[in-house]
């Protein structure tokens, strides 16, 4: 699809002063044109961008793999001994993780059981 250099210029100030997808839902029905068409050409231009994906928790993904390689990290041991980890649940992962990396940076306040007289 062709556009003028005025729909051009317009499409651009439109988006660069509220990036989202409704504004691209506006241009496109103000232009008479498709979403896509006009995401496209602002892509072209150079000012488009892409929404981040996120999870259900409003975090960045991560995978139970790089959990479990973080975790190995943390612990100093390797991947190879963590085989099966990750078929746990992500949440029991991520606490687990939060687990092993606070113990490398703070110092203990009790010893562990198996030290204790």
């Amino acid at each position: 699809m062709n556009y003028t250099d005025q729909q051009t210029e317009y499409m651009i100030l439109e988006y660069s002063s509220s990036p989202n997808p409704e504004t691209v839902e506006r241009i496109a029905h103000q232009l008479n044109k498709s979403t896509k068409s006009i995401i496209g050409k602002l892509s072209r231009e150079g000012v488009y961008q892409r929404a981040i994906y996120t999870s259900k928790t409003g975090e960045a993904p991560i995978t139970k793999a790089e959990l479990v390689s973080n975790i190995s990290e943390n612990l100093g041991i390797e991947i190879e001994d963590l085989v099966g980890l990750d078929k746990s649940p992500k949440t029991t992962l991520k606490a687990l993780e939060i687990a092993t990396g606070a113990m490398q940076t703070e110092t203990r306040k009790r010893e562990p059981f198996f030290n204790r007289p």
